[in-house]
């Protein structure tokens, strides 16, 4: 699922991709929950980051983590409809109230890829996105591995030593 566009991490542009970064606490308890943006074809990255609002290149929790690069000859149309469908999609989420379950960065998300019908459908939604970033996303770099992982490993050995130390 890549394009040939390459990713510059270090500079945080992602083109044709999907990006997702941990938020607090609540990644921390559950790692496969996240914050998820869409990047244009020059990788610039637009999130649904509270109500109203539609950042660009500021995600509302951070730089990615993770990324997942789609291609983009899926898209009927190509590149003018890849970047209109973002633009679209980020403008019609300007009028929208946030809501952590179901209204949120991923209906952004699914709201871009279902627009430009990727690849050839309409029905994308927040957990057919966090399926395809858990089981096909890259992490950006092992600074990004640890941000997303560490936490978590860090809570479950924390419990499991209260568990056996009171055993």
């Amino acid at each position: 699922m890549a394009t040939n566009e390459p990713i510059d991490s270090r500079k945080h542009r992602y083109p044709y991709s999907i990006v997702w970064t941990p938020i607090p606490l609540i990644t921390w308890i559950f790692p496969f929950i996240g914050h998820m943006g869409i990047c244009t074809s020059a990788g610039v990255i637009r999130d649904f980051a509270g109500s109203y609002y539609v950042s660009e290149d500021q995600m509302g929790f951070g730089h990615p983590t993770k990324y997942l690069q789609l291609d983009i000859s899926k898209v009927p149309g190509g590149v003018s409809a890849w970047d209109r469908a973002v633009q679209e999609a980020s403008e019609e989420y300007k009028s929208h109230m946030h809501n952590l379950f179901c209204d949120n960065c991923h209906s952004h998300v699914a709201l871009a890829l279902n627009k430009m019908t990727y690849p050839g459908k309409r029905n994308w939604n927040m957990f057919a996105l966090c399926w395809q970033m858990l089981a096909y996303g890259k992490h950006v770099s092992m600074s990004g591995f640890l941000k997303t992982w560490l936490p978590f490993v860090i809570l479950v050995a924390g419990i499991t030593a209260i568990a056996i130390l009171l055993k």
